[in-house]
C-alpha cells in the first residue's frame, strides 16, 4: 500500500534560549547549560538540522514530509523541556499510603529502600537516576532534578517498587503513588 504525502519546501522553528542559558550542538548531541545545571540529549534525524544562532536554537528541515514535520515538532518539544529544566527544574511528589503495616522509606546512595511493605521481610529497592535528588519528609517523597525524563523515570521506579498483584486493590490500597507533577 502506497501512501502519498505532500512535500513542503523548508520548515524552520526558532526557540529562544532566554537569559543565563547557553546551548551547544556537537553533531547530533545538544548540550544546554543553565542556572540549575546541564542537560544533554542526542537528537538524530538525517533530514533535521539543529543550529545555534543569536541566543536562539533553530530547528530546520528541507523538503519535509508529514513524518519529518512530526519528528521536527518532537525535537522542538524535547528542546523546550530541556531549556525549562535548566531554568527552573522539575519536581514530582509521591505519597506513602499504608493501611495495614507502616512502611519505612529511606534513601541510601542511589537507591530508595522500602521496608515492611505489607509486613514483608524482603526489602524492596528503587533506582535513583543520575542528577536526581530524592528527599523523604513524613509521608511525602520529593523527586527533583533538571532533566524531565530522569525525574519521571525515578518517580516511576519508586511507584513500581510497591506495585501489588493478586490482591483486591479496593481493600489493599497500600503503596507509594505519584500525587503531583510540575515544574518548580
Amino acid at each position: 500500500m502506497l501512501i502519498f504525502t505532500k512535500m513542503r519546501n523548508k520548515i524552520e522553528e526558532t526557540i529562544q534560549l532566554g537569559e543565563n542559558v547557553s546551548a551547544e550542538v556537537l553533531g547530533s548531541k545538544v548540550i544546554i547549560n543553565g542556572p540549575t545545571g546541564q542537560v544533554n540529549k542526542i537528537l538524530f534525524n538525517p533530514k533535521i538540522k539543529i543550529n545555534v544562532k543569536d541566543k536562539n536554537l533553530v530547528v530546520s528541515c528541507d523538503k519535509a514530509s508529514q513524518y519529518d514535520l512530526c519528528k521536527l515538532n518532537t525535537f522542538v518539544a524535547h528542546l523546550k523541556n530541556m531549556i525549562r529544566g535548566v531554568v527552573s527544574g522539575y519536581e514530582v511528589d509521591l505519597k506513602i499510603c499504608s493501611g495495614h503495616f507502616p512502611i519505612n522509606v529511606s534513601v541510601e546512595a542511589n537507591k530508595v529502600i522500602i521496608k515492611n511493605f505489607f509486613g514483608e521481610k524482603v526489602i524492596r529497592e528503587a533506582d535513583i537516576l543520575n542528577d536526581v535528588k530524592v528527599k523523604v519528609t513524613g509521608d511525602i517523597i520529593s523527586v527533583t532534578g533538571h532533566d524531565i525524563e530522569k525525574v519521571g523515570q525515578t518517580a516511576a521506579n519508586i511507584e513500581k517498587a510497591t506495585y501489588v498483584t493478586k490482591k483486591d486493590r479496593r481493600v489493599f490500597m497500600d503503596g507509594i503513588f505519584i500525587v503531583r507533577k510540575n515544574k518548580k
